[in-house]
């Protein structure tokens, strides 16, 4: 399964919508980087966030999620509190060809401060506005910065089509277009 190069990402985002805004360039000058690289793409993190808390005194089950876990907020700068964690979404829209699968890495600046960011794989044929986990490590709280990257998405390719892709099964989180909770 090889990895796609920045000609590929560059291709399938101009021709084939995959990725929306694109950025065609690695942007780097005074922010944590973003846009096209040499063996992906670093993606952005939106100004929407759901921190953790435990204000309500809920417990986190994923069979039966209680919205009450988190606080909303819509800030140019999110501060996850020492060892929580928060939800957020990308700025970018992803359409994933049928013959792709993707990993997503969190960025070694932020990896570097104990923040941890989890993404599952984009299997075949998703799409979707990403939702992010993030995961402050430390005994500190931790800033995380809206419209700068945050992880970076590598892109796999087969040699052929799969039996059936993630919107073939129609997959429950298709086509998410915010910060989505788990469901069941």
């Amino acid at each position: 399964m090889p990895i796609k190069s920045d000609r590929w990402i560059r291709r399938m985002a101009l021709e084939k919508g995959m990725i929306a805004p694109f950025v065609d360039t690695q942007v780097r000058a005074g922010v944590v980087s973003y846009g096209v690289s040499s063996y992906g793409y670093d993606i952005r993190v939106a100004d929407e966030f759901k921190v953790f808390t435990n204000v309500n005194n809920t417990v986190i089950d994923p069979k039966n999620f209680d919205p009450r876990a988190f606080v909303d907020i819509t800030a140019d700068v999110c501060i996850v509190p020492p060892n929580s964690f928060a939800l957020a979404r990308t700025i970018e829209y992803f359409k994933i060809p049928r013959n792709i699968l993707t990993i997503c890495l969190g960025k070694s600046t932020y990896a570097r401060c104990g923040i941890i960011v989890n993404v599952t794989p984009f299997e075949p044929e998703w799409e979707g506005y990403v939702t992010l986990e993030i995961s402050n490590t430390t005994p500190l709280p931790a800033k995380i910065y809206a419209n700068e990257g945050i992880a970076q998405v590598l892109f796999l390719e087969s040699d052929e089509d799969c039996e059936q892709s993630y919107a073939d099964k129609k997959g429950k989180y298709l086509k998410q277009s915010g910060v989505t909770l788990p469901k069941i």
